[in-house]
């Protein structure tokens, strides 16, 4: 009988996931900006929300035991399931190779001696080898890792309040910059952009626990957690005069090696997870591949695109990637806890494909037209879910 995966255990998964670079640059985003001064309740708002789906979205897998993208098999069919897993190996690739580029340039800015390519295939290669091991033979080794970046941080974040309450200066930095205000439902996408990135990832985990309720709620719960003080790390350091330079801040806080080791550990910890969804949905496109082979070769071609440049365009990629998996998320959600007898009808697949094109399209013609009067993330939603609920009903 296959081991389960305990609630301790998924709970430190989850909370290595959100230590990241890429999560702390999503931080110094907002804080860098023209913030409205209530800028806490839609961080805190966008990362709840993003965590109820995320718990919500993970029981589904814990349930029925199946990986993220075969979830979504009931829901939009055979077809319909590969596309989504076709679509989310693709945005796994390009997240890889971002993550692991973010990772490369915060090491470069310490002064190692090591170039910026060869230090993204460092980190691929420990990726690889970690997914190629398996997590539960690593599971010890996890904990170990997860334990030190906490203290690690905990230590970066005293340093930062020592350096001038950061958090305090935020507004009044912001309204210094010449960069664009950001409004209530700006800092709202880009706080529930990061665990919406993880709704197509988070079954992969969660169909092996032990304790399908606990578990979930322990990995939602720690993911949210570990995100938001990332992104209280990020606007700590965007009032300390250094832009959005993280190895700058890192330096001027005075912890060198410790530094590299938050920043080299967070990256590897953080791809692992994204490389090793990457084989389970290559698995739901082809159910022969191996998933391990496959996550080996997601890592080496992230590395790359993130030699390639493809950080560039950071944020927007974020909003691509919650455009096509909230509505999804939505359309599964209600389709699994509300409508399953909609499920039973010929075609039903077709129906929950249109229902989640029009999320899509609402979503992109509201970031595109410039609609704030609620955010895309929330109108893509709704109008998703209300379609599939409307299945429910329809002769």
């Amino acid at each position: 009988m296959e081991k389960k995966t305990s609630v301790f255990t998924n709970g430190i998964i989850w909370f290595g996931v959100a230590i990241s670079v890429s999560e702390i640059e999503c931080g110094i985003e907002i804080g860098a900006s023209n913030t409205p001064d209530g800028l806490w309740l839609p961080l805190i708002l966008g990362h709840v929300l993003g965590g109820i789906m995320l718990y919500f979205v993970g029981l589904i897998g814990a349930r029925v035991r199946l990986n993220a993208m075969e979830t979504t098999a009931s829901t939009f069919g055979k077809y319909g399931s590969k596309f989504f897993a076709s679509l989310n190996l693709l945005q796994l690739i390009g997240w890889i190779a971002v993550l692991n580029a973010q990772g490369a340039m915060a090491l470069a800015g310490l002064n190692l001696p090591v170039s910026f390519p060869l230090t993204c295939i460092i980190l691929a290669v420990l990726i690889a080898a970690w997914v190629f091991v398996g997590l539960r033979r690593t599971q010890k080794i996890t904990t170990v890792v997860m334990g030190l970046l906490a203290v690690l941080l905990v230590v970066l974040t005293a340093k930062f309040f020592g350096l001038g309450g950061a958090a305090a200066t935020v507004a009044s930095s912001g309204a210094a910059s010449s960069l664009p205000t950001f409004n209530f439902w700006t800092v709202f996408e880009i706080s529930i952009a990061m665990p919406l990135s993880w709704l197509p990832v988070i079954s992969d985990y969660t169909k092996d626990v032990a304790r399908p309720r606990a578990a979930t709620a322990v990995s939602a719960i720690a993911y949210s957690a570990a995100s938001f003080w990332m992104y209280f790390i990020g606007l700590q350091i965007a009032g300390l005069g250094v832009g959005t330079n993280i190895a700058q801040a890192i330096l001027l806080a005075g912890i060198g090696i410790p530094g590299i080791l938050i920043v080299a550990l967070s990256t590897v910890t953080t791809n692992f997870l994204a490389a090793n969804s990457a084989g389970e949905s290559a698995k739901a496109i082809v159910g022969r591949l191996n998933p391990k082979v496959t996550g080996v070769v997601v890592c080496a071609l992230s590395t790359v695109l993130a030699i390639w440049g493809i950080v560039d365009h950071y944020i927007h990629f974020l909003y691509l990637i919650a455009s096509v998996f909230a509505p999804m998320a939505a359309v599964l959600l209600v389709s699994f806890f509300f409508v399953k007898e909609h499920l039973e009808r010929k075609g039903f697949w077709i129906w929950n494909l249109f229902a989640w094109l029009v999320g899509f399209a609402s979503y992109q013609l509201a970031v595109n037209t410039g609609f704030d009067a609620v955010g895309p993330t929330l109108l893509a939603v709704a109008i998703s879910a209300a379609l599939t609920f409307a299945a429910k009903i329809k002769k």
